[in-house]
């Protein structure tokens, strides 16, 4: 259960791209006015003219990166744009897929989460935009808005190891909300996506992948990342060691991995989520906050145990401090108990039915779950990332 400073004005960015062509290093050669890397730097200051959270410096050309990763003639394109942050303490890059197409003397370019880049990925030839990844980019997302915060993930390192929580959740770019991400560090290093889907290089340090539902994630400052242009990638996949890599901007002062969650193309709240079976809650500023596995909780600095992904039918006993839960032949407290389940446990549902109101830690609700063994528990006392039934009614 559950209960639901700006870098440049928009005329300086403009001037920017117009003195592009003019500042090209003596002895190289200016690309066409049609250029789609120009075009898409151009899209990038625009987006940079109305991005918080960057520092104090204009951005310019030379804080762009710009990846084509594919072509179809001149006509089509494909790849990644980034725009770099400044090397300094809460400050991170900022990073879309794009598709471009090439009509009558122009670029028209779309990044991911814009309505126009689902019109262009469906226009696009396979071999700029292959058809699975086209599903991945026009798939119908799962607002978190409608109370739905099943994830499906589990934590980005091997199950059975236990890891570091050293940054509660926080901004993507430090203290701005939403407050999207947390950072881990230790156990082998590796890092692992944290459920399956399509795998992009943002730039060195830097993968994103693709889920199902809407999500995506982000992993940054990685050592040794994989190069990948929309590779399909499960569970568990190896994305690269964690690190301190800067390359695209921010810092670092020691290994670890800055996880973000995104959804619908943007980074979402990760609070109130589920990653390996922990429930990540905010504290009163970014880097603070805990994670909650039932009524266990660990703060920052503490460890987390990885015991894999939360499934869809699925929840986490949490008796809000006690140590167990009854287990009831029916749905409600006038049933007679025939079991318990204890704290942190998982339950598999097979059904919803209302009944007995009771109160847990997400609040008051009269649904009980009815479970695989037959058996029935208060939703109150069960995380399972809804307030709603998770498996239909009995």
């Amino acid at each position: 259960m559950i209960i639901t400073q700006r870098w440049l004005g928009t005329a300086t960015a403009m001037l920017l791209v117009a003195t592009m062509i003019s500042t090209v290093p003596s002895g190289a050669h200016a690309a066409p006015a049609n250029d789609v890397t120009i075009a898409v730097q151009h899209r990038l200051l625009e987006e940079a003219a109305v991005a918080a959270g960057q520092g104090a410096r204009a951005a310019g050309p030379a804080d762009t990166r710009v990846t084509v990763t594919r072509r179809d003639g001149r006509a089509w394109a494909f790849g990644t744009a980034v725009l770099v942050a400044p090397q300094e303490e809460g400050l991170y890059p900022s990073g879309w897929i794009f598709v471009a197409r090439h009509q009558r003397g122009d670029w028209q370019v779309a990044f991911e989460g814009e309505a126009t880049f689902a019109e262009l990925t469906a226009a696009a030839p396979a071999s700029v935009v292959p058809r699975q990844e086209m599903a991945a980019f026009t798939a119908p997302g799962t607002l978190a808005a409608n109370g739905d915060f099943r994830t499906g993930m589990r934590l980005p390192f091997t199950v059975g190891q236990s890891w570091t929580l050293r940054g509660g959740p926080h901004g993507w770019s430090g203290s701005p909300r939403p407050f999207s991400s947390i950072d881990l560090q230790g156990g082998d290093q590796r890092v692992l996506a944290v459920r399956a889907g399509t795998a992009y290089t943002m730039c060195k340090g830097w993968i994103r992948v693709i889920h199902d539902r809407g999500y995506a994630t982000d992993y940054y400052h990685l050592w040794n990342n994989i190069n990948v242009d929309g590779a399909s990638v499960s569970a568990g996949t190896y994305l690269g060691d964690t690190g301190t890599d800067i390359t695209c901007g921010g810092s670092a002062s020691s290994r670890h991995v800055h996880l973000g969650l995104r959804q619908n193309s943007a980074y979402v709240a990760i609070a109130t989520h589920n990653l390996g079976k922990w429930v990540p809650r905010e504290g009163s500023t970014a880097y603070e906050g805990s994670a909650l596995h039932g009524s266990k909780r660990v703060y920052v600095g503490g460890a987390l145990y990885n015991y894999g992904a939360l499934g869809f039918t699925q929840g986490i006993v949490d008796s809000n401090g006690g140590t167990s839960i009854s287990r009831r032949s029916g749905p409600g407290t006038g049933y007679g108990v025939v079991g318990s389940l204890a704290d942190g446990a998982t339950a598999s549902i097979a059904c919803s039915s209302n009944g007995t109101s009771l109160t847990g830690r997400w609040g008051a609700s009269t649904l009980w779950n009815k479970l695989t063994d037959g058996s029935w528990v208060p939703d109150a006392y069960l995380y399972t990332g809804s307030a709603s039934q998770v498996n239909g009614s009995c």
